[in-house]
């Protein structure tokens, strides 16, 4: 399987560059990376993005998480290996990242303060980069047939 085209953000060398900076801030703030990577996880299953769910899937191994943690992000609601801020994390990526499926505000004010209550400000502004960004890549990689199996760098 191939992908429909060269991924946009290496075809505008700019764009390359911006995303890059945006990855060096979220990466300064002191948010976790496996936690990262369990985000951008969940909201690559919920967005289909085969490319993305390889990449965090294999990022998650390399950190040494354990193949029951990685298989259970999609059920993380009835599984034990997740602690009270991850759990706080991942109610806020499906929020964020189903913005079309909802029939309330985006981000109640209660998943909010419970989020908060688990990271700093500079800790919560690198997660909702993380989720978006991904969202982001998600559309990307899903427009163009990025495979699974594709890396960057």
């Amino acid at each position: 399987m191939q992908a429909r085209m060269t991924n946009p953000a290496y075809v505008l060398p700019a764009a390359m560059k911006g995303i890059g900076t945006l990855f060096q801030a979220i990466g300064e703030a002191g948010l976790a990376q496996d936690l990262a990577e369990i985000v951008g996880l969940r909201a690559s299953q919920i967005n289909g993005c085969s490319a993305c769910v390889h990449g965090h899937t294999v990022n998650l191994r390399k950190a040494g998480a354990s193949e029951e943690r990685i298989a259970a992000v999609s059920a993380w609601r009835e599984a034990p290996y997740f602690t009270d801020a991850e759990r706080a994390a991942l109610r806020l990526t499906e929020k964020v990242t189903r913005l079309a499926d909802r029939s309330e505000e985006s981000v109640p004010d209660a998943l909010w303060d419970e989020v908060a209550d688990h990271f700093d400000e500079k800790e919560l502004s690198a997660l909702i980069l993380t989720i978006s960004v991904t969202n982001m890549f998600n559309r990307i990689n899903t427009t163009i047939k990025e495979p699974a199996g594709t890396t960057w760098g």
